[in-house]
């Protein structure tokens, strides 16, 4: 087994190259193998400088965030401490940066005296998105070369840099535009010039940072307060660069590490990493081989050109996969064919597309009115009414018209997949694609996994997914899947709340100050009105079996025409986007309540949060425990990428994790006897969720379990 760092000599040059793929992450092996060879290099008399290469396509991926969570990163040499150890050479280190530096790789390049990088290559610090900040030297060598604005940017942002634009602002000190496979000896070559010219060692020590201004952080905190609400981590990095400006490197180094270490504390960062390795989890499917071979996927069908449709072909136009856009009528199908040009000359209008590109986007997506012009697709994708009559009529046209080993895919949102495949001969090639809306724009693709769906059909589309930039999640067949399904309690306790009392604006106040990107009555108001009585209406047994007190008050605003942001009037009453309170809703919901025999009264905070919160953590669990979700993380995974749940709270399993299964259990078990027949109904704990806390044990442990 080779090192993960080897050691060779090119004469007077030492060659470091990283060889610990898929991509350099800095483990402690690999620490170790850096500082043993730089020993070796500064140790040895005929060596005059050290280059550091990689051996793989990118030079150095990071830190091993694995390692957090065991501790493994206190283990010496400790990166903060190697990279100093580097700096301080007394020989002249060069970084040959071929391609992604990022995070501890970037701090590894910064800690060098110069850095040569192909065009290709980018370099930044990531470390924010996983609730911490760069703790071996980024935040405060970066600035000393490229400046605190554009320093403070990187760092909050998280967006890696273009090596041109890091050449003319500092960080890098040449480029090489020569053969990449030649970049290694050009490499050497430079370090040999830079001996020729009697180059001086450069440490960060030596330069210091030109503050720019008070106001400067000030103006900088408010244009990313939006975006950065209820995160942790990008205040402390700007308070590190601030440091950077006032404080000699040693000193700010030591500031870095206390901030690093209040970060590392936090719910916040065990959050963000948890959604971290969720994400990199949910494409694992438990007696699939990952190698399974795929079908490919050069064209793609899409039936209907609405506003689903559209989104779904312009996912696959951005990557150069020519689409067939199907409709019953011409003017449905111009009108969708103009909604998709007009996405695309916003975009252009705005900076992020050029003409050509708008053209050549809408060249790949051709209209049809034929289903005889799929009959040579790879997959094609219903995007209909979600109505089962109607999509079990297309699939079966699809049957009869679509080659063999066709993909067979349905946007449903909430139907019977199996139903779907069963009008067909051929449901092993049938699975459901719950893009969701807008589907040009929202990273979720909840991947549906049919009873008879074959594993080639599985594998495909969790890679095409991927591939039009999408993060896939898969779950079993039942009522809305995992999304829907969860949100269901979710939603049925904020309209139960207004009957009770709690008007629209606390309960959007509380849900949103807690993190979520909107309150539920915003929410519904949002999504329609109508859309949620329609689906209820084809689902009575479900919706209006039991208890079926929560749907008054929307039953009635839809009875009433009130169908929230469309029509102007909901929980909310609009002008445009603007909302102010609708005072009819609590002369509603009094009413109602007088109707169905519940007692108003003053709600807290808490209750609303609990209640809200509570029974989609308890729903999550029973779709576990009955196999529509493969983990817990994947729950986590589907709520913080498709319905607005907070990053920096991991998702609902993760934020139960976190407080404890115990108080979510005591606390239903609570609203169960306080809210007499309706706590009865609706608050009876999963059983999976009372075994764990009674077990004292968490999702994450649950998750390790059936892993194991």
């Amino acid at each position: 087994m080779s090192s993960p760092a080897l050691y060779s000599q090119h004469d007077n040059i030492a060659l470091i190259t990283l060889n610990a793929p898929p991509v350099n992450g800095l483990g402690q092996a690999l620490r170790s193998a850096i500082k043993a060879a730089f020993e070796i290099a500064k140790s040895n008399a005929e060596i005059d400088a050290i280059v550091i290469a990689s051996s793989g396509k990118l030079f150095c991926g990071g830190a091993d965030i694995a390692e957090f969570a065991a501790g493994g990163f206190h283990t010496e040499p400790m990166l903060p401490g190697l990279l100093t150890e580097l700096e301080n050479s007394p020989k002249p280190i060069i970084a040959a940066v071929n391609g992604m530096a990022l995070g501890g790789g970037f701090e590894l390049a910064l800690a060098c005296d110069y850095r040569m990088a192909l065009p290709s290559a980018k370099c930044g610090l990531p470390e924010v998105n996983i609730g911490i900040l760069p703790g071996a030297g980024g935040t405060q060598r970066l600035p000393r070369l490229i400046g605190a604005e554009m320093a403070t940017q990187m760092v909050t942002s998280g967006t890696a840099v273009a090596a041109q634009k890091l050449l003319e602002a500092g960080a890098i000190d040449r480029i090489f535009d020569g053969e990449p496979s030649a970049f290694v000896d050009a490499a050497i070559d430079y370090a040999r010039e830079l001996i020729a010219q009697n180059a001086p060692c450069k440490t960060c020590a030596d330069l210091s940072v030109e503050h720019p201004g008070e106001a400067f952080f000030t103006e900088f905190r408010k244009s990313i307060a939006r975006k950065t609400r209820g995160f942790f981590a990008p205040e402390k990095n700007i308070q590190c660069i601030e440091a950077a400006c006032e404080l000699p490197l040693a000193e700010g180094l030591e500031k870095e590490t206390e901030l690093f270490q209040e970060c590392m504390q936090t719910p916040h960062a065990r959050a963000q990493q948890h959604i971290f390795f969720a994400e990199r989890a949910a494409t694992k499917i438990p007696g699939v081989d990952p190698k399974t071979p795929l079908r490919p996927i050069k064209t793609v069908g899409i039936i209907g050109a609405g506003t689903m449709g559209g989104g779904i072909a312009m996912n696959f136009a951005n990557v150069g996969i020519p689409v067939t856009l199907l409709e019953v009528k011409a003017d449905a199908l111009e009108r969708g064919l103009a909604v998709i040009r007009n996405n695309y000359e916003i975009s252009a209008k705005k900076g992020r597309l050029t003409d050509a590109q708008v053209e050549e986007r809408m060249g790949l997506i051709q209209g049809s009115l034929d289903y005889a012009d799929l009959a040579e697709v790879d997959i094609v994708i219903e995007a209909v009414f979600e109505n089962m009559d109607i999509k079990k009529q297309v699939f079966a046209q699809l049957d009869k018209t679509c080659k063999a080993g066709a993909i067979l895919a349905t946007n449903t949102s909430t139907l019977d997949v199996d139903e779907i495949a069963a009008a067909t001969s051929r449901p092993n090639d049938v699975i459901g694609l719950h893009f969701f809306s807008p589907a040009n724009v929202m990273r979720l693709l909840e991947i549906v996994r049919g009873a008879q769906t074959a594993n080639d059909v599985l594998m495909t589309t969790i890679k095409m997914a991927q591939r039009i930039r999408k993060m896939p999640v898969v779950a079993g067949v039942c009522w809305g899947f995992i999304g829907n399904r969860g949100l269901e309690p979710y939603g049925r306790e904020a309209s139960r709340l207004v009957l009770e009392g709690a008007s629209p604006e606390q309960i959007d106040r509380v849900l949103y100050d807690w993190g979520l990107a909107m309150g539920l009555p915003s929410m519904i108001d949002l999504a329609g009105i109508d859309v949620g009585y329609l689906t209820r209406q084809g689902n009575r047994d479900m919706f209006y079996g039991r208890d079926p007190s929560y749907t008054a008050v929307c039953d009635k605003l839809y009875d009433q025409g009130h169908y929230g942001q469309k029509t102007g009037t909901g929980f909310y009453i609009y002008e445009g986007r603007d909302k102010r309170r609708n005072p009819e809703v609590s002369q509603l919901a009094q009413a109602l309540a007088a109707e169905h025999g519940v007692e108003q009264r003053d709600i807290s905070d808490q209750e609303i949060l609990e209640r809200c919160l509570f029974p989609l953590i308890n729903e999550g669990a029973q779709i576990l425990d009955e196999g529509i979700a493969y983990r817990a993380s994947d729950i986590d995974v589907i709520y913080c990428n498709g319905y607005g749940f907070p990053v920096y709270r991991g998702g609902p399993m993760q934020y139960a994790d976190e407080i404890g299964l115990d108080t979510v259990v005591q606390a239903l078990e609570t609203y169960q006897n306080e809210l007499g027949g309706y706590g009865q109904t609706w608050f009876q704990v999963s059983p999976l969720l009372k075994r764990l806390a009674s077990e004292g044990k968490s999702f994450k442990q649950y998750d390790a379990e059936q892993a194991s």
